[in-house]
């Protein structure tokens, strides 16, 4: 019995996801099964049993009546979760450690750029002036990580390793070693009030959307060494309320924001944050993904799922992540 077709469709233009690199690398660890990339206009629907998938646009993949799994090329599923169409097959989110690790060189990197005032010593370069600040040491710092699955457990862990004091918030109770955990909303706020930084790698969910506002920031500590609470959001642009957070870096309520993602993308050029001077803004590229790492994982989750095992990662679709 032939193997059921592995349809790739990607809808980007960006150099790490061009949809012929993606295409390459499958065949190559697919084992001679049939890999199309979408649009093919002589693909037969009825013979594809799998999708990888990054952005597709809504309605596309009910055109495959036999499908059995999608694989979805990067961490967040929420556009995928929007669409009303998509196949009732499970949905699998990429969890490999290529991925993790990106992601947690990225927090690392804005947590450290903040703590050790890169914005202002930066300035001071522009400027010619040789003017350095006092620097407080890392354990005079807590980072607040919003989030506390795959990618925000290892981020924390990271962080204190580095000596930060670090809290984390989760929707659910988690256990990180070395961590104060904070669960669900009875907790949000004690969560809050004790972060200088605040890291957000949530899901975007309806829970989510918009989680990242006014009330919240106005909650951060007031009192750390900073001056004032930083955000670091490279979860999803949905997550935050872009209006809110341009007031509070213009009114202190947040000292700086190192943001990698956007309600709208790519960026519009009219946007404020383009030129914020107490903002670093990043093309969500915080966590690209590999493609040898993800066909790979990709790969052996099919074979696996052919030989009788279940699939892992699998999205619970009424949480929404």
């Amino acid at each position: 019995m032939s193997k059921g077709t592995l349809a790739v469709l990607i809808n980007s233009t960006s150099q790490n996801w061009l949809p012929a690199r993606w295409k390459t690398r499958f065949e190559a660890v697919c084992g001679g099964r049939r890999v199309a990339l979408l649009p093919d206009t002589g693909l037969d629907p009825a013979e594809v049993h799998y999708a990888a998938v990054w952005k597709p646009a809504p309605g596309e993949l009910a055109a495959f009546p036999n499908l059995r799994a999608i694989f979805n090329l990067g961490a967040g599923v929420d556009a995928l979760m929007a669409d009303r169409s998509l196949p009732d097959v499970p949905l699998v989110r990429v969890a490999v450690p290529d991925l993790t690790g990106r992601m947690t060189e990225y927090v690392v990197l804005h947590v450290l750029m903040h703590h050790r005032q890169e914005l202002y010593l930066r300035r001071s370069q522009r400027e010619k002036r040789w003017e350095p600040r006092y620097q407080w040491p890392a354990s005079a710092v807590t980072v607040g990580v919003m989030g506390l699955g795959t990618l925000g457990a290892d981020a924390a862990v990271v962080l204190r390793r580095l000596g930060f004091r670090v809290a984390g918030w989760s929707r659910n109770p988690r256990a990180v070693e070395g961590v104060e955990c904070f669960h669900g909303t009875p907790q949000i706020d004690a969560f809050l009030r004790v972060t200088d930084i605040l890291v957000c790698l949530l899901p975007l969910t309806p829970e989510t959307h918009g989680i990242l506002n006014r009330d919240v920031f106005a909650k951060l500590n007031r009192n750390s060494p900073l001056g004032a609470p930083v955000l670091i959001n490279a979860g999803r642009g949905g997550l935050q309320n872009e209006a809110d957070i341009l007031a509070c870096l213009d009114d202190g309520t947040l000292g700086a924001a190192s943001l990698d993602v956007f309600v709208q993308e790519p960026l519009p050029q009219d946007s404020r944050f383009w030129t914020h001077p107490k903002l670093v803004l990043t093309p969500h590229n915080a966590a690209d993904t590999d493609a040898e790492a993800i066909s790979a994982y990709v790969a052996e989750q099919i074979a696996q799922f052919e030989a009788g095992r279940a699939l892992e990662n699998v999205v619970d679709r009424a949480r929404g992540y």
